[in-house]
This record gives structure tokens, sequence and C-alpha cells, in this order.
């Protein structure tokens, strides 16, 4: 299965919100911990490794292509 690129999510501002309300309260350190759990965790039930490694050669390649600095 090739990984879906099209806008997918419902409600995906609700899903936005619920991602950055998660953060509230947590140190830079922790909510970058949770993000990294998060990710395990859906990467795990994705279970799928060719699929996890194109998402991740295109955040990743989407994240240079932007520029963004540390």
């Amino acid at each position: 299965m090739p990984l879906n690129r099209q806008p997918h999510l419902p409600n995906p501002d609700e899903f936005y919100e619920s991602l950055i309300n998660a953060q509230r309260d947590l140190s830079d350190d922790q909510a970058d911990m949770m993000l990294a759990k998060l990710v395990l965790i859906l990467a795990n039930h994705m279970g799928d490794r060719a699929l996890l490694s194109e998402a991740i050669e295109l955040a990743r390649s989407n994240t240079l292509a932007v520029g963004v600095h540390a």
C-alpha cells in the first residue's frame, strides 16, 4: 500500500488542537518526548516498515526544503 499523501483525516483542525493541547504545561523536552512517543505508538500501529521509511524520508526532505533551523 502506498503512502496516502492526500487529505484523509476527518476534522484536521480538531486533531491539531488536540495535539497542541496535549503539549500544554509540558517543558520543551517533555513535549519533544511526548511527540516521539506518539510517533512510535502510531508506527507500531501501522506496522509497515516500507511505508514508515517512505514517511520518514518525506518528512525529512520536506523539513530540509523549507529551511527549518534549530
